[in-house]
């Protein structure tokens, strides 16, 4: 028998009778605000942030496994449509493209929309290719490591250092697959119609090598030959990707799988500002770094600059996926924006949040002469309009 905890991201702290060792390890895995209640012994007060999934806790001390739900607020059909976007703009997914069908908690959507997409990419068969390999072996194929040949065998003729090209499925697409795979077969929470879905994948996968954890992901190319592959190799990558923690504080266990809508947003944001500014002559950076002050002592990224033809800086952006207060958006906010403007010689800036009371609203500073915009989008509404209000932001920066 499992508890389950239901949190809402940034919604008000919750006060609940935990065991210590469940909340000093949520607290050490960063997955909620965790603290013992100063009022009430043997309860924990919770609050969730920006991370939204599922996560357990189990082992000595835990008389039943504890598990943590944090649902995001907007649709479950709309924050795959912000993933997809972030993974591949140029192929925008959009709603009913990725199937989640009746799920509505993120980690089951995920485990069934991954293995619909990788049940599609094995349809037609197995992929297959060349990896290269390197192998002692007691014929020769390929061609002989010489080096290799003599610093192992000191002149031996047998075995023989070779080096050739295999054609297999053991290739990097298939590889990512059958690790995405196996990493959902891990997670608790997903339901047991998909889990046997992907165990059949799994087993259609059987003869690929899946990556070890801690180890590099291969890398892969869009090609024409594995463009069937290409939406379920988006889905694994952000599985294998996204922050999923599993470690043991003391004698506890905690694994699951968690999405940061911080970082979600922002990747939204960037890249569909970049998409709505392609052709106009003007070159995007996302994340560029600039310094503060003439010394270079005070680094700074703005997540957007836009630059003009001539190189200089013509625009910059910060995406903010935050909780408004409730007289408005954050003063730090128009701070750190300020100073943005200031190192890099603009009028102007553009604060792009998640929500707020108004679409857009404006603030010149005294004494600079520096305007910060404020906006915000509204991630409850269809793909199509959300792409829109990008685009009126992209308007305003062009028009700036």
């Amino acid at each position: 028998m499992t508890r389950v905890v239901e949190l809402v991201e940034y919604a008000p702290a919750v006060s609940l009778a935990l065991p210590d060792g469940v909340g000093r390890a949520l607290a050490a895995g960063d997955v909620v605000d965790a603290a013992p209640d100063p009022y009430a012994v043997g309860r924990w007060v919770l609050r969730a942030g920006s991370k939204v999934g599922a996560v357990t806790v189990t082992g000595a001390g835990v008389d039943e496994p504890v598990t943590v739900r944090v649902t995001p607020k907007v649709p479950i059909v709309r924050l795959f449509f912000l993933l997809g976007y972030s993974l591949d703009p140029a192929g925008a997914w959009r709603d009913g493209e990725v199937d989640v069908a009746e799920h509505r908690d993120l980690l089951p959507a995920l485990a069934h929309a991954v293995e619909r997409q990788i049940d599609r990419a094995l349809r037609q068969g197995i992929l297959q290719g060349y990896r290269a390999t390197e192998e002692s072996a007691l014929v020769v194929r390929g061609r002989i490591r010489e080096a290799e040949q003599v610093r192992r065998r000191f002149g031996a003729t047998l075995p023989v250092e070779v080096a050739y090209d295999e054609f297999t499925t053991d290739i990097a697409e298939n590889r990512i697959l059958r690790t995405a795979v196996e990493r959902l077969l891990r997670l608790p929470g997903v339901p047991r119609d998909v889990r046997r879905r992907l165990l059949h994948q799994r087993a259609r996968l059987a003869d690929v090598t899946p990556v070890v954890r801690g180890q590099r992901l291969p890398e892969w190319r869009p090609t024409r030959l594995n463009a069937r592959y290409h939406r379920a190799l988006h889905l694994a990558r952000a599985v294998l990707d996204g922050s999923s923690p599993e470690h043991t504080p003391g004698e506890l266990r905690i694994e699951g799988f968690l999405f940061d809508m911080n970082k979600l947003f922002e990747d939204f944001v960037t890249l569909a500002l970049r998409e709505a500014l392609r052709g106009s002559g003007h070159t995007a950076h996302l994340q560029d770094s600039h310094h503060l002050d003439e010394a270079a002592a005070i680094r700074m990224r703005p997540d957007f600059v836009l630059y003009a033809p001539d190189g200089t800086p013509c625009a910059v952006a910060d995406a903010k996926y935050k909780a408004e207060r409730s007289g408005g958006f954050p003063d730090a906010d128009l701070y750190q924006m300020l100073a943005y403007c200031t190192a890099l010689g603009l009028r102007e800036g553009h604060l792009i949040y998640a929500k707020g009371n108004a679409s857009h609203t404006a603030h010149r500073v005294r004494h600079a002469g520096i305007l910060i915009h404020q906006h915000a989008l509204d991630l409850d509404q269809e793909p199509a309009g959300l792409l829109a209000e990008v685009e009126e932001v992209a308007r305003r920066m062009r028009i700036d």
